[in-house]
């Protein structure tokens, strides 16, 4: 991974008709930015990009439902997501949004560019008609029964059970998943992508090129869908609210949101490299560039198969060079779902527990539902927070910088004779910190947050079994004391720089403690980060305990949400 040195780092685009939850962060925002800080840390260049998806049926309809605008939609939960992400220390280099005029004039091109190159197929057609809507609806918002698995809530593009790809003609009993009422279908005209031209092309950088280092649930779903047979996905609809069909007699339609919606990866970096005088073309047009896309499992059919024929089709960019998908996430045996608000909303969780963003970080982390669907509990997030945030990392921390101040007078003692013991501390931390380089580097997340927490683990068994507060009260073995809370404040100083992926608030803070700015990745693990008589600040707690008042308030919460 590390022969390149430049990356451009995407989180799928959060929708724009609602706060962002738990299930999101574990899923996406959460893993793009332990990924992407500890680019940054190791000296690579990195560009963060994200923004708002702002287009498509939903909003129409929440602003028909509200009696407002699409605009007054957006504007609104653009703003409460932003805020959330800022406060949560999600570190986007830009987060945009797909309604500024920039994306707009950068989709159209894009739409441009494949109409000059004769690359997208005209059609009329039949498409279904939500009849008390009064509009055309995406596969998606069409839901029926999977005619191969029976599956009662199959969508019209996918039955999320049996994983088949689906035409909306296929369902039994079709419905409209937006109003529950009948369809018709009414003749419209619209251009296509024909994806089944790709097919050769998608077989080989997928199956053949990537298949050895990519996840393999994201092949396994793509050859899935390559296998299936590749239709071809329109690219325009027939809507007021989104992109304009920049064609003369296309006026009435606009392009489809799956197919806008990535392109505002683009437009968002070309908007951030106006303001900073930059060429954004290094970051989607340069062979030297790296492109990672972070999204859930319900997008690996449009980051892996769609977009990717998009790009090709286009030409001058690009493709992906891995797309670490994420199962997802379940909220106390359940699934998420908003509609019957069943979720955890991270700018509820941010009001209800203050200064509390790693604990949530921590938790998610270690809950990351990398290959398999995984399941967030208060009473597990309040568990890990109390046995193992206070009890071991922060239990160990306050140790360290209390020994410190009431033996050596707040500096850092010096280290005289080194034992076997110390050695063997020595080569477990380096080997522990390596093991987080790696575990980040492939992807794998909840094991490098364990082996972060196995850096605390070191730590306190080394206290319990050198005993410093026991040797310091002989004149014989004071000096040991030295070379005991030497080893620790190294230990400390590992922490503070390996925290920072996962917890930065926390890294911070200790870093703080510890009287230092800024330490570099690579200085984890070795004995001599911080030097001797080096002055250190006065302890703080880094966590508290969560009583279980707090964790019943939220089941509470959960089930009066649901009930209502």
């Amino acid at each position: 991974m590390r022969e390149s040195s430049k990356y451009t780092i995407t989180a799928a685009l959060p929708y724009a008709n609602g706060p962002v939850h738990i299930g999101h962060l574990a899923g996406v925002y959460l893993p793009a930015d332990i990924f992407a800080r500890y680019m940054r840390k190791i000296g690579n260049e990195v560009l963060y990009v994200c923004g708002s998806d702002e287009h498509g049926v939903p909003i129409t309809l929440k602003a028909k439902k509200l009696g407002i605008s699409p605009k007054q939609i957006i504007d609104k939960y653009h703003k409460i997501i932003k805020k959330s992400f800022d406060d949560f220390g999600i570190s986007f280099d830009v987060y945009s949004r797909t309604s500024n005029d920039e994306h707009h004039s950068t989709a159209q091109d894009f739409f441009l560019k494949l109409i000059e190159k004769e690359l997208l197929v005209e059609k009329n057609t039949e498409e279904f008609y939500d009849v008390k809507e009064k509009i055309f609806l995406a596969d998606r918002y069409i839901m029926g029964t999977c005619p191969v698995c029976s599956h009662e809530e199959a969508y019209g593009d996918q039955c999320e059970k049996c994983g088949t790809s689906l035409d909306p003609s296929e369902l039994i009993n079709p419905t409209s998943a937006i109003s529950g009422g009948k369809l018709t279908k009414k003749k419209t005209k619209h251009w296509y992508l024909p994806l089944g031209d790709y097919e050769v092309f998608l077989k080989d950088w997928i199956i053949t090129k990537n298949k050895s280092f990519w996840k393999s649930n994201v092949v396994g779903q793509c050859k899935s869908w390559i296998e299936s047979g590749l239709r071809d996905r329109a690219v325009t609809r027939d809507l007021e609210w989104g992109v304009k069909v920049p064609l003369k007699t296309k006026n009435n339609k606009v392009l489809y949101v799956w197919f806008d919606a990535p392109i505002g990866y683009i437009s968002a970096t070309k908007s951030w490299a106006k303001e900073r005088n930059k060429d954004w073309k290094k970051y989607w047009k340069s062979t030297e560039t790296k492109l990672v896309h972070f999204i859930g499992k319900d997008n690996i059919v449009f980051h892996c198969i769609i977009f990717p024929s998009m790009l090709k089709a286009h030409g001058e960019f690009i493709l992906p060079h891995n797309v670490p998908a994420n199962e997802f996430l379940n909220l106390e045996g359940k699934k998420i779902s908003t509609s019957k608000k069943w979720a955890v909303w991270l700018n509820e969780y941010l009001e209800d527990f203050p200064n509390k963003q790693d604990v949530m970080r921590y938790v998610l982390c270690t809950n990351s539902p990398e290959n398999k669907d995984n399941d967030f509990t208060w009473l597990d997030f309040q568990t890990k927070n109390n046995s193992e945030l206070v009890a071991i990392l922060g239990n160990f921390i306050n140790r360290v910088f209390v020994l410190c101040h009431k033996y050596w007078d707040g500096k850092v003692p010096k280290i005289n004779q080194v034992t076997s013991a110390d050695r063997e501390v020595f080569d477990i931390l380096k080997l522990t910190t390596n093991k987080i380089n790696e575990n980040i580097e492939n992807y794998k997340f909840r094991f490098a947050i364990q082996k972060f927490m196995e850096l605390a683990r070191i730590g306190n068994k080394y206290l319990a079994d050198t005993e410093p507060w026991k040797l310091f009260k002989n004149e014989d073995t004071k000096h040991r004391t030295e070379t005991i809370l030497h080893i620790a404040i190294q230990i400390t100083a590992a922490i503070s720089i390996t925290s920072e992926p996962f917890m930065p608030f926390t890294s911070k803070k200790i870093k703080n403690m510890l009287n230092i700015s800024n330490l570099k990745w690579e200085e984890a693990g070795k004995i001599n980060i911080i030097n001797e008589n080096h002055k250190l600040n006065k302890p703080e707690l880094l966590f508290s305990k969560i009583e279980d008042k707090e964790i019943e308030e939220q089941v509470n919460k959960l089930k009066r949400n649901n009930n209502k």
